[in-house]
């Protein structure tokens, strides 16, 4: 079993930026993925950045390309989100998740975390 916990979400300006934090234990993962969701009020929960745990392989979804940089620690089994340039449309819980990836639309994340509200007021 792994265990993923979420941290960083908070309440920010339009234009500001936050970094959200995903520590994993309970299991190595060399061979696995790390991704962020978001769900807004009322929507689906969708995958915006993902990061190969093994060779760093990033994958973006074009809403957040550019703005967005997802990276991870190692040695703490850790991934980052850092979310810059946020929009009021960015307002989401954002969740941690682990499992693999082949593309931003093909993909298998079996483990979840607890979420973290982000917050972007205009």
């Amino acid at each position: 079993q792994v265990q993923l916990v979420e941290s960083g979400g908070g309440l920010v300006q339009a234009g500001g930026s936050l970094r959200l934090s995903c520590t994993a234990s309970g299991r190595t993962f060399s061979g696995e993925a790390m991704g962020w969701f978001r769900q807004p009020p009322g929507k689906e929960r969708d995958l915006m950045a993902a990061i190969n745990w093994s060779d760093g392989t990033t994958f973006y979804d074009d809403s957040v390309k550019g703005r967005f940089t997802i990276s991870r620690a190692n040695d703490k089994n850790t991934v980052y989100l850092q979310m810059n340039s946020l929009e009021p449309e960015d307002t989401a819980v954002y969740y941690c998740a682990a499992g693999t990836i082949e593309s931003i639309h093909d993909w298998d994340f079996e483990a979840w975390g607890q979420g973290t509200q982000v917050t972007v007021s205009s």
